[in-house]
């Protein structure tokens, strides 16, 4: 297993969900369950990046190392490259950046899309990607969607049903049609360091800023980000209430 870094950008003022990082899932806040899972992989450093105090002193209270990071950040990668910077890591350091809202990631998955890096070096960025079976599923703007090419580089990223199927979906069928591969894309990244620190000079795409999605900027400058598949399933982001208290289902609270 390759040796990688993971940080965890953690940041108070969600729209949907402001403190999220704090809210509690099954008792405890819910940074430290993303802790926890950072914990269970193979890294061998990981840190919290975070522009709140709050969230700080939690983090330090977990023994967990802690960078305090600009408010400015649009994005958790744009967090993470502050931290790559401030740290001085160097330009081959594998980044994982494991989203503070993902209190149910195995860690297993940390350490999967960090080797993928290692197996693809024209990548400048890997990520996950599932099957996605059903259609209400594929129809659910929070739930990202990725379509690939042949050699599982992505072509595009979307929060609507994409690739769209011409004459089926005119149809009001329940299941989805086959043989197309529905992918959905699992939230987790990883990088080089030396990379972040392009990525941070790159102006925000027209794309990203209509999808609200940060890899969009990778295509549009004519990067590669490498999906690879797992059938190892992701858990519960935390988006909204709603995906709060499911996450407590998850932990076996609900």
């Amino acid at each position: 297993m390759a040796g990688f870094k993971v940080v965890i950008p953690a940041r108070y003022g969600s729209t949907r969900l402001p403190g999220k990082p704090l809210r509690l899932i099954a008792g405890r806040p819910m940074l430290l369950h993303v802790l926890d899972r950072a914990r269970e992989s193979s890294a061998e450093q990981v840190v919290v990046a975070t522009d709140d105090e709050r969230i700080a002193r939690l983090a330090e209270a977990a023994d967990a190392e802690v960078c305090l990071t600009s408010t400015a950040h649009n994005s958790g990668t744009e967090r993470l490259a502050e931290v790559v910077q401030r740290l001085a890591w160097p330009d081959d350091v594998i980044v994982v950046n494991l989203q503070g809202d993902e209190p149910t990631m195995p860690g297993c998955l940390l350490n999967q899309v960090a080797e993928d890096m290692v197996l693809h070096p024209e990548a400048v960025m890997t990520t996950l990607a599932c099957p996605l079976r059903q259609r209400a599923e594929l129809f659910n703007p929070n739930l990202v969607k990725v379509v690939l090419d042949h050699f599982g580089y992505a072509l595009y990223f979307s929060r609507a049903p994409i690739p769209w199927h011409r004459d089926e979906f005119t149809e009001q069928a329940d299941a989805l049609p086959e043989p197309t591969p529905f992918q959905r894309h699992i939230g987790l990244y990883a990088y080089r360091a030396g990379f972040l620190q392009r990525y941070l000079n790159w102006p925000a795409s027209p794309l990203e800023q209509a999808e609200s999605l940060e890899q969009l900027r990778v295509l549009w400058h004519g990067g590669r980000i490498h999906v690879s598949s797992t059938a190892v399933p992701p858990g519960q982001g935390v988006d909204t209430q709603e995906d709060l208290e499911r996450a407590s289902a998850w932990f076996g609270q609900g």
